[in-house]
């Protein structure tokens, strides 16, 4: 698939191949990924879910993410930085998400290490690292898993006492988070399209 272009999606509109193998995945094209997120909050979310998703398809957690907002009290910084042992021990056994001590610990501990950062400042750590624009990528074989501001912001981070936040992770949530536009260039989510 690392060779197809934009196709046709259910509304005839070219899409990015990935996008087309569920309404859910649709919706999240096109109405999310790839758009400019802001709020420390909102990247908190993010940053946490791309975490979840490692080693999963990302339409496990697309399907969980209002579970992940019930249990984590909906990514509020302040509010996650003040869960106890009983707070980790009912997410252990939490349904709604997934159930993986590493990933839930590292959300525990990014939202107490972030509660001490001021207002605004992870909004403006993670945008920092935003890349100058390059070509759109025509193919999903264009499409980098790794990059060299990915795997700068991915060590920043962790200078910073966050866990979790590989390389591969801290693209993902650029793409996501519209640091960089993955669209592929024929694609109707493409900024500019």
């Amino acid at each position: 698939m690392t060779d197809k272009g934009a196709i046709p999606g259910p509304d005839g509109a070219p899409r990015c191949p990935w996008a087309l193998s569920t309404e859910d995945y649709v919706a999240y094209h096109d109405e999310e990924w790839g758009r400019p997120v802001h709020g420390d909050d909102a990247l908190y979310e993010r940053l946490s879910l791309e975490a979840f998703q490692s080693g999963l398809s990302w339409i496990t957690i697309l399907r969980r993410r209002p579970g992940f907002r019930a249990a984590f009290a909906d990514f509020k910084i302040e509010k996650v930085a003040e869960f106890t042992e009983p707070d980790r021990a009912r997410l252990l056994t939490d349904p709604g998400i997934i159930r993986n001590r590493a990933k839930i610990d590292a959300t525990l501990a990014n939202a107490r290490v972030l509660a001490k950062w001021v207002p605004g400042e992870l909004d403006a750590f993670i945008w920092s690292y935003t890349p100058p624009p390059g070509p759109a990528p025509k193919t999903l074989g264009d499409v980098p898993a790794v990059t060299p501001e990915s795997t700068a912001l991915s060590k920043a981070l962790k200078k910073r006492g966050l866990r979790f936040v590989g390389p591969t992770t801290a693209y993902a949530l650029m793409q996501a988070c519209g640091l960089v536009d993955d669209h592929l260039e024929a694609c109707v989510s493409r900024r500019g399209s």
